[in-house]
């Protein structure tokens, strides 16, 4: 095989201060170098998540040792390898759960963090998978101990994050109720497998959960609002229910918090954040995803939804959609067609 060449300089966004999204502008830096477990790859396509938006902020700062650029999964080719690295070759098409500097035409990510692409998947839709589903198969599945025959709610169940847990959810069988800020997107989030959607704009959700299982509630609750859903989620949950926060979209801090109601229904308050985890803890999550779901995306039983494509240089603006709300799926730049 030819080898690529690599070149020394990239574009990529850089941020110029904390702040709204005018700070994401287009730049010209150095090409990273992998470490000996890491690979690094001509990026084709990087997603855009809501960590994204904190750290373009300044309120999610990274980690020591990782880049300082935005963006957390990429998909392309790797281009050079580690001595390290057995697993890929260069040539191959990845997705990969970066650390960092994802909006970039080439990024580093450890080997354990990178996954093939599913069969018939482009840029875009690989792209598009390592943030969610990493988090939601952590969160869900680990940490929310997800079993057959149980019930789920899903907050936000048009988020990548949302999309993601409801078909995940649905695909190790459990009854997935879901929340959403409008019809359109409750109608959306049924067509991806929700028994039931809840516009929360409209009707209390904790309400309409209880009416829907005829005052059961549910086994796990899939929080990404935080503290102004605080209260609401405990009375979703059913006796022995898992509620698990993925994001504080809406405050960490809880008041009045009843101690004896938990110990009474003996709840389990859990919760987690990706991007801290050791290198090895993410390349365990990767390889249950390749094991329990890849072959679910191969067989086309569940997938990301695409709701734009934004070319790189437009990373503002992708930022602008994503703070919006009024996306249903994933939010993607393209880097190199």
């Amino acid at each position: 095989m030819t080898m690529p060449t690599v070149p020394t300089q990239m574009r990529h966004i850089t941020t110029t201060a904390p702040g709204g999204p005018e700070v994401l502008v287009p730049t010209t830096g150095s090409v990273p170098s992998p470490a000996p477990d890491e690979v690094l790859i001509r990026v084709a396509a990087a997603g855009v998540n809501r960590p994204d938006v904190m750290q373009r902020e300044g309120r999610y700062p990274p980690p020591p040792g990782a880049s300082p650029l935005i963006g957390l999964e990429v998909a392309g080719t790797v281009v050079a390898t580690g001595d390290a690295v057995s697993t890929f070759a260069v040539g191959e098409r990845v997705c990969a759960l970066t650390n960092g500097g994802g909006y970039a035409q080439y990024a580093v990510a450890p080997a354990t963090q990178c996954l093939r692409w599913p069969a018939g998947y482009d840029a875009v839709r690989a792209a598009a998978l390592p943030e969610t589903y990493f988090t939601v198969w952590a969160n869900l599945m680990i940490h929310g101990r997800l079993a057959p025959g149980e019930s789920v709610l899903v907050h936000g169940g048009t988020s990548g994050i949302g999309v993601t847990a409801i078909q995940l959810a649905r695909e190790f069988g459990a009854t997935v109720y879901t929340t959403a800020g409008s019809d359109p997107k409750c109608a959306a989030a049924v067509r991806l497998g929700a028994a039931a959607a809840f516009n929360y704009k409209e009707t209390p959700f904790a309400d309409a959960l209880l009416t829907a299982t005829q005052g059961a509630g549910v086994d796990i609750v899939i929080d990404i609002v935080g503290a102004a859903y605080f209260h609401d989620n405990l009375r979703c949950l059913a006796k022995d229910g898992r509620l698990v926060e993925v994001a504080t979209m809406r405050g960490a801090k809880v008041a009045d918090f009843d101690l004896f109601a938990v110990m009474q229904r003996r709840l389990v308050i859990t919760g987690s954040t990706m991007r801290p985890r050791t290198r090895a803890e993410k390349g365990a999550i990767a390889a249950a995803l390749l094991e329990r779901v890849w072959p679910v995306l191969d067989a086309g039983r569940a997938g990301p939804v695409i709701h734009q494509v934004f070319p790189l240089e437009e990373a503002a603006a992708a930022h602008r959609l994503m703070e919006s709300s009024s996306h249903i799926g994933k939010i993607v730049l393209q880097v190199d067609a």
